[in-house]
């Protein structure tokens, strides 16, 4: 059989790639046993030969990429990243993750605690409840530095069961901000001081933090009043301080501040010929997300389309059996990236996209700056 150059056929423009490569290079097709395609094309004279240019250009970048806000609410954002590589979607989601601060529980000095839930597993859940406060107003704390204002936040939990009454649940409501700092003194080999003197605590406070102008409208504490630390039965008691410092997620996930931030390519699904009447039916009752709809046209007669592609989770139960593959296609598109930010509620999630920004503009100057 006669083969031409690609080049020279005549449905082929000069600089254009040909249909199937095209798509092989901007979409990830999703055959019903295992997807295919799904690398990326990075060298930029991939396709010299045919006249086009794959090396990537600040302006066509500019041009291409763009942020469009699907849905935002107080502790969740879903968002569009179109234009851009799976590498800078990925770092987005690392930064998220790891590289973002937080305030957390770290130090629990326990003065009592006879329930049955240990010590070390009670800090561990201590450390675990989301801190409502801006960790942008605090400054780091390092082991040479002195507890203060600054770096500090100190809660007081002090909970008891009496006896003969019924047993008793400890949530994080029960976590009182102390602005003063620490209650507990602190305990030293010297016990001679003067008892008219102050003892002195664990952490030194100039001012109470209540004072400062970016506290003083905004109460600090647990973000949800309802997080289980422990239940009590009669007698049991737990009476102890808890110190909040700044940390990164990269460090232990308490200070983390998103439950999850994850992302997917955009969904593309094609119908490659017109599905009507019966096969139109048996095409949406496959679907279990509903992608699929029925429109009905002329003379009574009804065709399937393709409603809600976003919905759709790769499940391909609409290309199994009956040569399906033949009617329908399952595509992802390789630079659009539907991403879900969902906060802690340290911050709000669209805060902490900008944040995400932010960290990765200063990674992007450093690299400039060592290589230049």
């Amino acid at each position: 059989m006669h083969r031409s150059p690609a080049l020279d056929m005549p449905d082929v423009p000069k600089g254009q790639l040909p249909p199937h490569i095209e798509l092989q290079r901007t979409r990830v097709l999703c055959n019903f046993d295992a997807p295919t395609h799904t690398e990326n094309v990075q060298y930029s004279g991939a396709y010299s030969s045919m006249g086009v240019d794959n090396s990537l250009r600040m302006d066509q970048f500019c041009n291409n990429f763009r942020v469009e806000v699907i849905r935002l609410s107080e502790d969740d954002m879903e968002f569009d990243m179109i234009g851009i590589d799976p590498s800078i979607a990925n770092a987005f989601r690392r930064i998220l993750i790891a590289e973002l601060p937080t305030m957390a529980i770290e130090k629990v000095l326990i003065a009592n605690n006879t329930s049955i839930v240990q010590d070390e597993v009670l800090a561990h859940r201590l450390g675990l409840i989301p801190i409502n406060a801006d960790p942008r107003l605090f400054d780091d704390l390092s082991e040479n530095d002195t507890p203060n204002e600054k770096n500090t936040i100190v809660f007081n939990l002090h909970v008891r069961c009496e006896r003969g009454g019924p047993r008793l649940t400890v949530k994080s409501n029960e976590l009182k901000w102390l602005p003063h700092g620490s209650e507990f003194p602190l305990a030293t080999e010297n016990t001679t001081s003067s008892s008219t003197s102050k003892p002195k605590t664990y952490t030194s406070f100039s001012c109470s933090q209540d004072s400062l102008p970016e506290f003083s409208d905004k109460s600090i504490g647990p973000k949800h009043p309802d997080i289980i630390i422990a239940k009590l039965g009669p007698g049991q008691e737990i009476e102890l301080e808890a110190h909040a410092v700044k940390g990164m997620g990269k460090t232990h996930a308490k200070w983390s501040p998103v439950a999850t931030a994850w992302y997917r390519m955009l969904p593309e699904v094609v119908l490659l010929q017109e599905i009507e009447d019966e096969k139109a039916e048996e095409l949406v009752k496959k679907c279990p997300v509903n992608v699929f709809d029925i429109e009905d046209i002329a003379k009574g007669k009804k065709k399937a389309t393709v409603a809600r592609p976003r919905a759709c989770t790769l499940c391909r139960e609409c290309i199994r059996g009956d040569d399906w593959d033949k009617h329908v296609a399952i595509r992802r598109v390789k630079n659009h990236f539907i991403f879900t930010i969902e906060s802690t509620g340290a911050l709000p999630p669209e805060v902490l996209f900008n944040e995400a920004v932010k960290v990765l503009e200063d990674k992007c100057e450093r690299v400039i700056t060592e290589l230049s």
